[in-house]
């Protein structure tokens, strides 16, 4: 048939491998269908005119699962990524990455809440750092926290502005007590990266490294690289709102990508389907048995359907 020739992805050049399901009078994958992909990859769920297209669950042979929507077979629209180390996304997609407002779940306890852009956290956010019991609420800049924003302690919070993950400028601590210490936070040279006692054969090594940093350097000015932020507190004055420094503000983006919504498609995201039963690879059996099990479960479905 013309849909078995064609394939539907990049995992799909050499052969589509198994297909149960709908097919358009092209003979293409249209509608409900799910798929077993040459490598390994499984997938349940809507397509159109043979690219996933709608509603559907995808699990990778390494474990990691999406389930959400689809556009022409890449992630676009609301889904949850399940990674295999633990963590999970939840929230928008664009162009098969992580785009729009989301949630990560990380393995340790840290959970991430805010905008996303082309994968990256980037606007505003908040952060929870499990193990230290502390928040940061603030923006982000290309996966980096950078701009205005607020650390949230149990007993006070930090109000200023940070440049690549690391507090710097004016800024202020205010206590429960109805008190603020303000300040600033300068970046200095880290004293851990300074040698001393240095030989000869130290010496050309570290020139070596400056030459290299040096072309670095040219190329992108981090005046970070190196730097520890250290605080110098000034006055403490009674709490007032106006001495707070300006509030963090949601940052534009410009996405160029046209958008890949297709109307005559649009029907297959209202298709609903029976998730299928997955047997662990510690109960027995690996991922492509459970495939292949729940392949025959969908034959013998068909042939009663036929029979009666």
């Amino acid at each position: 048939m013309k849909g078995e020739e064609k394939g539907e992805g990049p995992e799909d050049q050499d052969t589509i491998g198994i297909y149960v399901g709908k097919r358009n009078p092209e003979g293409d994958r249209h509608g409900e269908g799910w798929a077993v992909l040459p490598n390994g990859d499984y997938y349940a769920g809507c397509y159109c005119r043979g690219q996933r297209n709608g509603k559907g669950l995808y699990v990778f042979k390494n474990g990691a699962r999406y389930e959400g929507e689809w556009r022409r077979a890449m992630k676009y629209g609301v889904g949850r990524m399940v990674y295999p180390d633990g963590s999970r996304y939840e929230g928008d997609w664009r162009h098969d990455v992580k785009q729009g407002f989301g949630a990560y779940y990380y393995p340790n306890g840290d959970i991430y809440e805010g905008a996303w852009f082309k994968g990256k956290r980037h606007g505003l956010g908040t952060y929870f750092f499990s193990e230290y019991q502390i928040k940061f609420m603030g923006t982000w800049v290309e996966g980096a926290i950078q701009g205005p924003g607020q650390i949230i302690y149990p007993r006070y919070r930090y109000h200023g502005s940070w440049l690549k993950g690391k507090p710097k400028g004016p800024g202020c601590f205010v206590f429960d007590t109805n008190c603020m210490q303000h300040g600033f936070y300068l970046l200095i040279k880290d004293p851990a990266t300074e040698e001393f006692g240095e030989g000869e054969e130290e010496k050309e090594e570290k020139e070596l490294k400056d030459e290299r940093l040096e072309e670095e350097e040219e190329r992108e000015f981090d005046e970070t690289l190196g730097k520890i932020a250290t605080w110098r507190a000034r006055n403490v004055t009674a709490y007032m709102s106006e001495f707070l420094p300006p509030e963090p503000v949601p940052l534009p983006v410009h996405d160029s990508v046209p958008s890949l919504t297709d109307e005559s498609c649009i029907i297959t995201d209202e298709i609903q389907f029976d998730q299928p039963s997955i047997v662990p690879e510690d109960e027995g059996g690996d991922d492509n048995d459970s495939w292949l099990l729940h392949r025959q479960e969908f034959l013998e479905e068909a042939v009663q359907k036929d029979d009666a």
